[in-house]
């Protein structure tokens, strides 16, 4: 897939430069040939203007220098000639197939001499001036060899380039791919060894020969792996709704002073019946824009990783407090070390520091649906380990009561 993506980009990015380049030098060859033309009838039409001026020619005219040449037809059919040419002009017979050659036409071109000419009547004789092409077609020859030389040149400079880019710019899509194909592979290693448990405990469970106690553990611990595969699919329909953006938050003025003192006071049982000290220290008035719920829910995914990953006997620290135009809420624990690998992948979905909690209701999804809704409210969370002590911190903007 990423494969023919890159092709794709570098196909339409190469299609595009064809068109720009074939636009520009199209232009520059139309309007080059334009101008040229144009030029060769204006001197065409100063020639005839210089001869019309004073009378009827009778003879050359010295101060006639311009690259045309004029034929006269006279009343009575005889054919001159005059100007400048790499033709004979003085061949009569030259100058009557030239005449034969326009007779009927106002202007247009002799590709058989390459020639353009232009008539004028008057009243007793006939003007045709001509003028040499052979020089505008060698030009335009060089123009158009030039152009292709250049076309091609900034055709494969631009094609080395897509290709270059083609990398940078798939490089997300490659990375989102990547963590789509890992993510449904962790799903389905989390779904598979509570099924594979209900399914042994259901088929021990048809056995006659065990006792009722048995029976009973059997029932019990499918049962529990019941709970963590609904606790397991909740966590994976809330994290697709919030991608998918179907998590309709209301953004209002929310207290968050208010909001993490509440937050606490589920969680203070908890904690003590795991033998862990809970302290809280809210600085008041602090508002921010956003959902409550889903604050919230942020909040609480806080504190029940630190409730899952401290050391016994130790406490954590819920602070909240105003930092300029920011509030900063962070949440302390003393467990086992983050390492810099744990640091940088603890927000990844199915991402656990430590293996062994998951079979303790710890999916790995908790910290990757924090992140989210904290990056909606436009704010950012990060994680921080030294000295024994975990610290993730939320930082959102503040706003006035």
């Amino acid at each position: 897939m990423i494969k023919r993506l890159k092709i794709k980009f570098v196909f339409v990015n190469m299609l595009i430069v064809t068109i720009m380049l074939g636009i520009i030098f199209g232009t520059v060859l139309i309007f080059t040939k334009n101008e040229l033309e144009n030029q060769s009838i204006q001197a065409m039409r100063t020639t005839t203007s210089m001869m019309l001026r004073p009378k009827p020619p009778e003879g050359g005219r010295e101060d006639m220098r311009l690259p045309c040449f004029l034929m006269v037809e006279a009343a009575d059919g005889t054919l001159s000639a005059e100007g400048f040419s790499r033709y004979d002009i003085t061949d009569k017979t030259f100058l009557a197939e030239l005449n034969s050659a326009v007779s009927g036409k106002e202007s247009g071109t002799l590709e058989r001499y390459e020639l353009r000419f232009l008539q004028v009547n008057s009243r007793n004789y006939r003007l045709t001036a001509f003028s040499d092409i052979s020089s505008e077609k060698v030009v335009m020859k060089s123009l158009l060899k030039n152009c292709a030389l250049m076309g091609g040149i900034s055709f494969g400079v631009f094609l080395i380039i897509s290709l270059l880019l083609s990398n940078w710019v798939v490089k997300p899509a490659e990375r989102a791919w990547n963590e789509q194909r890992q993510f449904v592979a962790d799903a389905s290693h989390e779904l598979k060894t509570p099924l594979t448990v209900i399914m042994t405990n259901a088929e021990m469970l048809r056995e006659d020969s065990f006792s009722e106690e048995k029976r009973r553990q059997f029932s019990k611990s499918i049962l529990t792996m019941s709970k963590q595969m609904r606790g397991l699919t909740e966590n994976l329909l809330e994290l697709a709704r919030i991608d998918n953006g179907s998590v309709k938050m209301t953004f209002l003025p929310v207290d968050l002073s208010g909001l993490v003192t509440d937050a606490v006071l589920p969680f203070e049982p908890l904690y003590f019946e795991k033998g862990l000290e809970l302290q809280c220290r809210a600085e008041d008035g602090i508002f921010v824009k956003g959902d409550f719920d889903c604050l919230l829910r942020t909040v609480d995914i806080l504190l029940d990783n630190a409730m899952k990953y401290s050391h016994p006997n130790t406490a954590v620290k819920l602070t909240l407090e105003r930092h300029g135009t920011h509030a900063l809420l962070s949440v302390e624990n003393h467990g086992e070390a983050l390492s810099k690998e744990d640091l940088k992948n603890i927000f990844k979905r199915f991402y656990r520091a430590d293996k062994a909690r998951s079979m303790n209701h710890s999916y790995g999804l908790g910290l990757s649906i924090a992140e989210n809704i904290v990056r909606e409210h436009n704010g950012k969370i990060k994680a921080e380990s030294s000295d024994g002590i975990n610290k993730f911190t939320v930082k959102l903007p503040v706003i006035s009561k």
